[in-house]
Parts: C-alpha cells; structure tokens; sequence
C-alpha cells in the first residue's frame, strides 16, 4: 500500500531537516576558516603598523594591547595555525621591546605558542611557526637563564627554509644568525636574499621594514 500523504510529508520534512543540517555543518568550518583568516590578517597589519611605523616610545604599550587583542583571537580560533603564530610573533616582539626581567616570561609564551601552532600545521605562513621560534633560540640566551639554543635555532630556520626557501623572513632571520655567530660572508646570500624576494600582497610594510633591516646587515658586514 502507498504511503498516505501525511507520511510522505512527514518524510519529506525529516529529509529537509536533514539537509540543511548537512548545509549547515558544511557551512560552519568554512566560516571559521574565513573567520580566523580575517583574525590572522588583522593581527598582521596591526603588527607591522607597531613594528614599522610607530614611535619607539609607544611600542611597549601597543604591543602589550595588541598582545591581549591576539590572544582574543587565539581563544575564538584555537585551532588555528595563523592566529597562534601572530599572536606568538606580537607577544615576543613585545618582550624584545620592553628588553627587562619581564620579558623572559613572554619569550616562553611566545614559544608555546609556536609550538601549538607546528602542532596544527608546521607550514602555515610558509613555516612561520618554525621562523618566529628559531629567532627566540638564538637571540635569548641559553640554560640556566633560559632556554636559548644557537643549534636549535639554525635546524629550525633549515625547516623553515625547506618549506619556504624564498621567503623574506626565515632568510633574513637565517641571515642574522649567521652574523650573530661570526659567519657573516656567509649571511650575504641570505640577506640578498632577502632584498630580491618578490612582493607579498598585503605584506607592504612588513616586507619593505624587513628590506631596511636586511640592507642594515649587509652594511654592517661590508664596513667591517
């Protein structure tokens, strides 16, 4: 026998039901991917604008606003490699601009935080996470003081290399290694580098403050 009409109805409503059901939990990760992308290009132009543009004498205190404003955005999208890294970029530029006692205890924030994000996904940013923590190994100094490690830091910057061998920041950063541990002819590749990557979009302040610091570098070891 057919089903009645009021069956059919209700099944009807129980397959639409189950639907948008799908539509809607297809819908949710895609938001927030949009979501935490937006959260992580945000917290890059905030960052440049404090790093770049704006007075020495500011920069602890819009680094600590801009600190608990990532954090924000770290606990709406903890999963999220992007948002973990900038707020781990924002936290130990921070610590590297107040340069007192305090700053030991943001350094080790600052690793855990990049250590989440390789955990989620090593190659996010062009291994960004691999990048920001290689600089805190090799600019911080080692045990007992703290966790400071000129090895760690040269394999990190290798990683990050490998997964970004063009990229502005993991060859400026392998480039100052280099001449921090009296290796400077070495380093001029990396910062050349450095000076004929191609433009990231978006990326404007950012990639011409790194070129000034790169330019730096290399004047540095030509004058020696």
């Amino acid at each position: 026998m057919p089903p009645s009409h009021a069956t059919q109805r209700r099944q009807w409503l129980a397959l639409s039901g189950s639907t948008a059901l799908l539509a809607i939990g297809g819908a949710w990760p895609r938001a927030a991917h949009a979501g935490a992308e937006e959260a992580a290009l945000d917290l890059q132009r905030d960052w440049e604008i404090v790093k770049y543009q704006a007075p020495a004498s500011e920069r602890i205190s819009r680094f600590e606003a801009l600190a608990a404003k990532a954090h924000r955005s770290t606990e709406q999208f903890p999963s999220s490699s992007p948002v973990l890294i900038w707020e781990a970029v924002i936290v130990s530029s921070w610590a590297e601009a107040k340069d007192d006692l305090g700053s030991l205890d943001l350094a080790k924030r600052a690793k855990a935080l990049y250590e989440a994000a390789l955990k989620i996904d090593a190659s996010a940013l062009g291994g960004g996470a691999y990048t920001g923590l290689a600089a805190l190994h090799y600019k911080l100094p080692g045990w007992p003081l703290s966790f400071g490690d000129e090895d760690k830091a040269r394999a990190l910057l290798q990683q990050a290399l490998a997964i970004n061998p063009q990229g502005v920041d993991p060859n400026y950063y392998y480039g100052e290694l280099l001449v921090e541990t009296r290796r400077p002819q070495e380093a001029v590749a990396y910062l050349e580098r450095v000076l004929q990557a191609p433009a990231r979009p978006g990326r404007e302040i950012g990639d011409a403050g790194r070129r000034d610091e790169a330019r730096a570098l290399l004047d540095k070891i030509r004058t020696r």
